[in-house]
């Protein structure tokens, strides 16, 4: 069931979205070749706490960490270690959320390790780039896969693929609510549900350089690109208004 926000809750989801948005901006400041996940983690922890909210993710469905860092052909659920140095020339996915007061917020970005070869370059931009093509989509009148049109047909049209096992949200009072929502189109007949103002997203575009299949590893979390190539993975929390889409996750 697709639960539709009051203008009220709207703005209640804007404030622990920006909180997500700033947390993710302090953390894109820090990397740098040398430190570690771990670090990372830890300060959005940290940051976290300042703010008063509870990280979404560290327990979720046996997640052990609050941040999720992926690496290179590491597509999504990466989890933070010690043992992961950062490297002169990786690009990293940044996935988090928070919950403050019954709402949820949830957002990612990937970012340059130092100076990275021309293709991951054009991989980040590419996936930043049909995030906001989706968004733009996402209109009171318009269909679902009219979201998952536009970010597939740009994403195809530049020579590279679109991860099908994963896909963005609804999103309140649950970190994950209806509908869910492709990156693809996955069907030639069906739009998908009418958008209607009120509704919330997570739309979170996870692009790779190579096919779109992917795996998981060992530890049954990570999943990474099945040919080894580059993933990117952006992702904004969007409120659907009689103006058209709101960035509720995006920060000056």
């Amino acid at each position: 069931m697709i639960v539709l926000k009051t203008k009220e809750e709207i703005e209640k989801m804007r404030v622990v979205n920006q909180m997500v948005g700033e947390i993710l901006n302090i953390l894109k400041n820090e990397i740098k070749p040398g430190i570690t996940t771990e670090y990372l983690d830890k300060l959005a922890v940290e940051e976290a706490k300042k703010r008063h909210a509870r990280c979404a993710f560290k327990g979720y469905g046996g997640f052990p960490k609050s941040l999720c860092t992926s690496i290179n052909e590491e597509v999504v659920h990466g989890i933070p270690s010690k043992k992961r140095v950062l490297k002169e020339g990786d690009i990293i996915s940044l996935d988090f959320g928070l919950v403050y007061k019954g709402w949820y917020g949830d957002s990612a970005i990937t970012v340059a390790v130092g100076n990275i070869d021309s293709e991951k370059r054009r991989l980040m931009d590419v996936t930043r780039k049909s995030l906001y093509l989706g968004i733009e989509q996402a209109r009171a009148g318009n269909f679902l896969y009219d979201i998952s049109e536009a970010i597939q047909s740009f994403v195809e049209g530049n020579g590279f693929s679109v991860v099908r096992d994963y896909v963005g949200h609804g999103i309140g009072r649950k970190l994950h609510e209806d509908p869910p929502i492709p990156n693809y189109v996955p069907s030639k007949t069906d739009r998908g549900p009418l958008l209607k103002v009120g509704m919330t997203l997570a739309i979170e575009p996870m692009i790779n350089a190579g096919t779109w299949r992917v795996k998981t590893k060992k530890d049954r979390w990570t999943v990474v690109t099945a040919d080894g190539k580059p993933s990117a993975h952006f992702e904004h929390t969007i409120a659907i208004t009689e103006e058209g889409p709101v960035i509720l996750s995006e920060v000056s």
